[in-house]
C-alpha cells in the first residue's frame, strides 16, 4: 500500500477530512419511522396524522388517488417539506426532522423523480462514474485514480440495471426506459439503505415495465426500497406489501390482494381505476 492510500485510510486519524455520520442502527425498529405527522398548505392538511413504518431491506408501495399526499411523503422524509407537528427517524439513531437535504441523502437516503435526470451529453459510464459517493477532497481522488474499485463497482450497477451492453452509449440516445434504469443506477453508486422512487414506469413499454420490476425485485434485501405508483398492474408484480394513502392518512396496509379488497379502498380509489 502506497504513502498515500495509507493516509486516506478511513481509520486513521486523517478521518476528519471526511463527514463523521453515525451508521444507521436498525437493531431496535424499522429503517424509517414515521409518526402522526401532518402538514398543511395554506389551510390544506396534505398530511393529517399519518403513520408509517418501513422495515430494512423491504419493498414497499404505496399507491393511492391524486391528491392522497405521496410526493408530500416523500418530500417529508428527504427533508424538503417540514412537517407541522409529528416524528421521522431513519433508524433509531437519526431525527430526520432536524436534518437538512443534503445531510438526509448522505446519510444514505436517495430519491428518484418521475422524470429522469441524466447528464445527457455523457455515456452511460461517465455518468455513473459521476453520481459515485466519495468525498471530492484532493487526497481521495488521487486515491481513487490508484485503484479499481469505483470500475468494479460501476461494472457491478451496469450488470444490474442491465445496461453493460451500452457502457459506451451517449445518455441523451436511451430510450425512456433506459434512462431511467441509468437514473437508478447512479443512485445506486452512492449505496443508499432507502431508495425513493416516483413512479418509475411512467410512460414505459410493457417490456421495459417488467426489466424495471425485475431490477426493483431485485434490490429488495439490499437495501430498502419505497415505490409510488399508480400503475396496478405494476404494483402487483412487485408483490409486496402495499400502503394505501388517501386524505394524507394511511387508509390500509397488506398485499395486494389485501387492499385490492379492502372496501374502502375500493371506493376511494381502485373503483376509479375500473
Amino acid at each position: 500500500m502506497s504513502f498515500i492510500q495509507q493516509m486516506a485510510r478511513r481509520d486513521r486519524v486523517f478521518d476528519f477530512l471526511a463527514p463523521q455520520i453515525s451508521p444507521v442502527d436498525v437493531r431496535h425498529g424499522p429503517i424509517l419511522y414515521m409518526e402522526d405527522v401532518s402538514v398543511s398548505f395554506d389551510g390544506f392538511k396534505a398530511i393529517n396524522g399519518l403513520n408509517l413504518t418501513v422495515d430494512d431491506g423491504e419493498l414497499r408501495c404505496i399507491i393511492g388517488p391524486n391528491g392522497a399526499g405521496k410526493t408530500t411523503l416523500m418530500d417529508i422524509i428527504t427533508g424538503k417539506t417540514r412537517p407541522d407537528e409529528g416524528s421521522v427517524w431513519f433508524g433509531s439513531r437519526h431525527n430526520l426532522l432536524t436534518m437538512n437535504e443534503p445531510d438526509i441523502a448522505s446519510l444514505g437516503i436517495g430519491r428518484k423523480f418521475q422524470k429522469p435526470t441524466v447528464f445527457e451529453a455523457l455515456t452511460v459510464f461517465q455518468n455513473l462514474e459521476l453520481a459515485r459517493a466519495t468525498n471530492k477532497g484532493i487526497l481521495p481522488t488521487l486515491v481513487e485514480q490508484m485503484n479499481g474499485e469505483i470500475r468494479a463497482r460501476i461494472e457491478e450497477v451496469l450488470e444490474l440495471i442491465g445496461l453493460k451492453e451500452l457502457w459506451q452509449q451517449q445518455a441523451g440516445i436511451l430510450s425512456h426506459g433506459q434512462k431511467q434504469w441509468l437514473e437508478i443506477g447512479m443512485l445506486l453508486m452512492q449505496r443508499p439503505r432507502l431508495l425513493l422512487v416516483d413512479e418509475p414506469v411512467a410512460g414505459m413499454t410493457e417490456q421495459e415495465m417488467e426489466k424495471t420490476a425485475e431490477l426493483l425485485t431485485s434490490l429488495a434485501g439490499k437495501q430498502s426500497v419505497v415505490v409510488v405508483e399508480h400503475d396496478m398492474g405494476f404494483v402487483r408484480s412487485l408483490a409486496r406489501q402495499v400502503t394505501v394513502l388517501h386524505q394524507g392518512s394511511v387508509l390500509a396496509e397488506g398485499t395486494m390482494d389485501q387492499v385490492s379488497n379492502n372496501p374502502k379502498v375500493i371506493e376511494v380509489y381502485l373503483g376509479e381505476e375500473a
